[in-house]
Formats: structure tokens, C-alpha cells, sequence
């Protein structure tokens, strides 16, 4: 097809759809012209919802119900026309005959279209079919539809408007509502799991004068009364730490985080996530309490410890391995970096199995280490796994071990390859933390967008002293992803980031 052929069949589809779209104006203009119009109706009161009906017909049946929903279906049989609608709780049949409702009403039915929304009152029956259905007495449109919907066998494929228009994705697709469905059950599991474990739910500043609490490039705005920049927070940590500086032994915050950072099928620029932390416990602690927490949410959202997920029959039953970030590597490429006596010696071996540094750093033993756990070993990480005992040069809030001050009692959890989780046995030494915060600062002064700033602040409520504490930060769409077996975080998140495109 040549490009003219292109460019008409184009102009056509549109002049189409420009035709189609006033055709329903022009029913709009008719009801209001008559004085009928469905946008000034305020109020519908139902007694029924399609499910209630479904689920106890026996109840209902032969009883007079009133109900509402969106215009999904639509047959004529002469003087009979059947209308299938969708209510929040799902869908079910109208039947709807000239001499029950009248010639005005049954005209309206008539002249309605799919996507319409009507308030019908009738009684409950089965049609010869076995079907049920509700019998209609009157029915009342109650909001025009001025857009097609998409054709029904097909729903809306295209990815990119599935993700522009969620509302039409919601309308058409039953798969998409119950993901959504399943991602608020999860949040409403995290709140009740913390909340019956004494930990109490707070909020924090989502503008901050410094990015703090991870290493990642932060938006920045502008308060103009102020007339300074500030950040949109990258983590709610430090602010939480302040919190059980305060007294407040266990707390937690289920908030959005936001990174200026790229899109990808695990990363969007705002997400959600829920950290908490406890005093007196440690990462062991905190393990078991994410083990509890993510397993427990399967057995009640799924009814199984089972899951699928990216291709893989996952089990989260609890018991999951904890292996050190060193052991990880040296399992999987045969690297032993606790073995070494020199950062050349690990410089040697990272290259041996063709791990590469990021441009203009100058690796430690411990850069090297993650680095070849990141390039080498995550990928192969699909069952639950908490790798353990980080580097201390990418865990700047987290706590030395005391056997081996180059580690750190840090842990992430992994499943499919992806991170769910990370968590600390917290730094609570002041000056460590002042110190490691210079670190980050020489970093971001040598033009590492994504290192910390310092928090004089956080320091000056460290130095009023803070408990031993354990901390957790985890990543709810990523939680939500391998619950609904979605492939990508815009699959889990309502209205994901998109860029604008032309009329």
C-alpha cells in the first residue's frame, strides 16, 4: 500500500468515527430539546447489584429489584430488546418489552447505545435459556455515552492506549479490574499485618530540602515563596529513622517514592513503596518478618503459596535461603571474593568473567563485588532468596559487620530476578554516619547524580542517639506484579507514566 492509500484510509477511519460521534450528539440534542436531559439527573438509588442477584437468585427470584450500570450488549427482537449491563460487581441481563415499559421508554432503549448508562427497576427471572435476567418495568437513561466503545470481541489492544486511557482498559477488560483489585487486597494486607504487630502507619514530607535515605537522581522543584529548590523524596527513610529517634519504636509509611531516573518494564518514575522500621531488632528480624508478611499475602490474596510469575511456578512458602551477596557469587561464576588479599586481585577476576565498572570510578573490593553480583548473578535468582551482607560502599545507611567491617548486615530479597525488598540492621553510630554521608557527598561533588547529600539534621538526631533498629523498604508494584503474573510495572500501576503525544 503506498503512502497516499495510507494517508486516505486514515482520513477515512477518522471521518467515520467524526460521524459516528455526532450521531450521538445529535441523540443528546434530541433528549435535551425534549426536555430530557440524562445530565441533569443527580441521584439513582439501587437496591440490588448484579452479583447480589447472581449469587442468590433463589432470593430474588420474582422479586422487584432496581439497579444501574453501563450498557455492554444490546439485541433487538422486535418488540423485545435485551440489554446486558455492567454494574461494579459485574453484569446481567434487562429484558425489556414495548407493553411493559411504553412506547417513549421503549423508543429510548431503542435509540441508546453501547456505553450508555440506565437505571432499570423490574423483577428477577430466568429466560428460557436458564439465564437471569431482570424484567423490566422502566428504565431511565441516566448519562450518555458520546464515544464508541472498542469493538467488543477485541477490547482495547493496543498497549499504549491501555495504559493512556485506563479507564477504557478498566471497562473492557474484567482482567485488568481484578489486578487492580488484587493490589489494593495486598496494601490493605501490608496495613493489617503491621498494624496487629504494634507498628504504627505515619506520613512524611514528600518536598524535602535534600534528597536522602538512597543513591538516585531526585526531580527537583522550586517553592517559590521560599525561594529555594527542593526535592521530591527518593525514600521516606531518614525521616522514619528521625521517628524512632523520637520514641516511636515501630513505625511505618506506605507512600509514594519518586526517581528521575529511566522506564522499563521494572522502573517508572513514581512507584510506591512501604517502609518500616523496629527498635531493638536486627536484619534477621526483619528477614523473617518479610518472609511472614509476602508469604502470608499469597496464602490469603491466591489461597496458595504457589505463584506464576515471568514463566516460572514460584513456591513462597517460608524458609526461603539466606545466602551472602559473596557466596551468591561465587556459586554462580566461581569467583571467591573472600579469598582475596588486594582490590587487583578482585580487579583481576571481575574481568575474567567479563564484569565491567562504571565509567570513572575507581573500584573498591567492595564496588567489585557488587558489581559482579549485579552483572553476573541476579539474573539467575528465581525462586525467594534473601542475599545477605552487602558491601558497605553501596549500603551507606546500614551497619558494619562487626566479623568484617568491609560488609554490612544488609539484605535484598529477589524473585524472578527482581528485587522485592531491601532492609538494614540500621546505622546508628553518628559519626560512621556523618562520615559515610561525606563519602556519598565527594561522589556527588565528582558528578554522581545519583549519590546522597548530607542530612545535618539526621545527624543531629542520631547524636541524641537512636536504638539498635531494624529496617525494610519494600517495593509494593513489584509485590503486585507477581501476584496478578504481570510482566511489567505500567500492568500494576493505574495511570503509569507516559509521554505526551499530539492530538
Amino acid at each position: 500500500m503506498s503512502g497516499e492509500e495510507t494517508t486516505l484510509e486514515v482520513e477515512n477511519e477518522a471521518e467515520v468515527l467524526s460521524e459516528i460521534l455526532q450521531v450521538r450528539r445529535d441523540k443528546l440534542k434530541a433528549l435535551q430539546d425534549e426536555g430530557r436531559d440524562p445530565f441533569e439527573i443527580t441521584k439513582f438509588s439501587r437496591t440490588a447489584y448484579s452479583s447480589d442477584v447472581k449469587d442468590d437468585f433463589e432470593a430474588f427470584e420474582s422479586k422487584d429489584v432496581t439497579m444501574a450500570g453501563r450498557i455492554m450488549a444490546k439485541r433487538e427482537m422486535g418488540k423485545a430488546t435485551f440489554l446486558d449491563i455492567m454494574d461494579d460487581r459485574g453484569r446481567i441481563q434487562l429484558y425489556i418489552k414495548l407493553n411493559d415499559v411504553g412506547e417513549e421508554t421503549f423508543g429510548d432503549v431503542k435509540k441508546s447505545d453501547i456505553g450508555d448508562f440506565v437505571g432499570i427497576t423490574g423483577f428477577v427471572f430466568k429466560t428460557r435459556m436458564g439465564e437471569i435476567s431482570i424484567h423490566c418495568k422502566s428504565v431511565v437513561l441516566l448519562a450518555k455515552s458520546l464515544r464508541p466503545l472498542p469493538e467488543k470481541f477485541h477490547g482495547l489492544t493496543n498497549t499504549e492506549l491501555k495504559y493512556r486511557q485506563r479507564y477504557v482498559d478498566l471497562i473492557m477488560n474484567a482482567d485488568v479490574r481484578k489486578t487492580f483489585e488484587i493490589r489494593s487486597k495486598f496494601i490493605s494486607h501490608v496495613r493489617s499485618f503491621l498494624d496487629a504487630r504494634g507498628y504504627m502507619e505515619v506520613e512524611t514530607p514528600v518536598l524535602n530540602t535534600i534528597s536522602g535515605g538512597a543513591s538516585a537522581r531526585p526531580f527537583i522543584t522550586h517553592h517559590n515563596t521560599l525561594g529555594l529548590d527542593m526535592y521530591l523524596r527518593i525514600a521516606t527513610e531518614l525521616h522514619l529513622k528521625r521517628l524512632i529517634v523520637g520514641g516511636i519504636e515501630r513505625v511505618y509509611e506506605i507512600g509514594r517514592i519518586f526517581r528521575n531516573e529511566g522506564i522499563s518494564t521494572k522502573h517508572n518514575p513514581e512507584f510506591t513503596t512501604v517502609e518500616l522500621y523496629e527498635a531493638y531488632a536486627d536484619y534477621h528480624d526483619i528477614m523473617d518478618l518479610f518472609e511472614e508478611l509476602l508469604s502470608s499475602a499469597a496464602m490469603k490474596i491466591l489461597g496458595t503459596y504457589k505463584a506464576e510469575w515471568l514463566g516460572h511456578e514460584l513456591d513462597l512458602t517460608p524458609g526461603w535461603p539466606r545466602i551472602s551477596m559473596a557466596d551468591a557469587v561465587k556459586e554462580h561464576t566461581g569467583v571467591d571474593f573472600m579469598s582475596f588479599t588486594s582490590t587487583d586481585d578482585a580487579i583481576k577476576a571481575a574481568a575474567s568473567i567479563g564484569v565491567k565498572m562504571p565509567d570513572g570510578k575507581t573500584p573498591t573490593w567492595g564496588d567489585l563485588l557488587y558489581e559482579c553480583f549485579d552483572q553476573r548473578v541476579e539474573e539467575k535468582l528465581i525462586q525467594p532468596v534473601f542475599i545477605i551482607d552487602h558491601p558497605v560502599e553501596v549500603s551507606p545507611l546500614a551497619k558494619r559487620k562487626k566479623d568484617d567491617p568491609r560488609l554490612t548486615e544488609r539484605y535484598e530479597v529477589f524473585i524472578c530476578c527482581s528485587e522485592m525488598g531491601n532492609a538494614f540492621s540500621e546505622l546508628n553510630d553518628p559519626i560512621d554516619q556523618k562520615g559515610r554521608f561525606l563519602a556519598q557527598v565527594a561522589l556527588r561533588d565528582a558528578g554522581d547524580e545519583e549519590a546522597g547529600m548530607m542530612d545535618d539534621d539526621f545527624i543531629n538526631a542520631l547524636e541524641y542517639g537512636m536504638p539498635p533498629t531494624g529496617g525494610l523498604g519494600i517495593g509494593i508494584d513489584r509485590c503486585v506484579m507477581m501476584l496478578t503474573n504481570n510482566s511489567s510495572i505500567r500492568d500494576v500501576l493505574l495511570f503509569p507514566t507516559m509521554k505526551p503525544i499530539d492530538d
